[in-house]
């Protein structure tokens, strides 16, 4: 949870004049999905952390990266909750570095995948209230065509089970995704991915046998 006392910042689309002065200084961009074991993107540092106000939700479709068009993938956004908060890793870019991974990240996340973009305010991990600082991150909104909305852990499960993208099957993108948490945040308690991770577990022998290496992912 959020260190006592500290509230979330206001989350509004980045406007043509922040992203200019942002690419006079340095940049963090807030990674809660594929972008935190795949952010195939330059970067200078990166830190594990947490953004307050929002909790991740696999309630975006995927008809490109994980999924079709005619078999639809579920990938995370972010849904406003003032009692939560959602952990990932920040990546800052400086230099030259802002500007490509600007451009990179529209297509990944804007163009393909549907997602906004807005400035939240970032804990990094053990650093308190001191080390928080501002970072971009992509929001999929219940206004964009591709958003799927909520359903139960176990239908998300057989959704996923049965995906697959260009960038690989959407088995992959849940258990990286649970990996990183329960690697780098083995103390947060992420309900939502852990319960549909939990049911993917349970129905996958009915798709993969033990020797096929889709089923086997991170």
């Amino acid at each position: 949870m959020p260190p006592s006392g500290t509230d979330p910042m206001p989350s509004n689309p980045i406007t043509a004049m922040e992203q200019s002065e942002l690419r006079q200084k340095s940049l963090w961009v807030f990674g809660y999905g594929s972008l935190v074991w795949r952010p195939d993107f330059e970067f200078t540092s990166s830190k594990v952390g947490f953004i307050p106000g929002y909790s991740r939700k696999f309630w975006q479709g995927d008809t490109f990266h994980r999924g079709s068009p005619e078999m639809p993938g579920r990938v995370v956004t972010l849904q406003e909750d003032y009692q939560e908060c959602t952990w990932g890793i920040a990546y800052e870019v400086r230099g030259d570095q802002i500007e490509a991974s600007l451009q990179y990240l529209n297509i990944r996340e804007s163009v393909l995948g549907g997602y906004i973009t807005k400035l939240v305010k970032f804990y990094p991990q053990d650093e308190g209230e001191e080390g928080a600082l501002l970072a971009l991150v992509y929001i999929a909104t219940p206004q964009n065509p591709g958003y799927l909305g909520p359903a139960s852990e176990e239908d998300i499960a057989a959704q996923i089970v049965v995906s697959s993208g260009r960038t690989g099957h959407n088995i992959e993108y849940l258990l990286c995704l649970a990996n990183f948490m329960h690697s780098y945040c083995p103390e947060v308690e992420d309900k939502h991915l852990f319960s549909i991770e939990e049911a993917l577990m349970a129905i996958l022998p009915w798709f993969y046998s033990a020797d096929d290496p889709r089923a086997v992912f991170c």
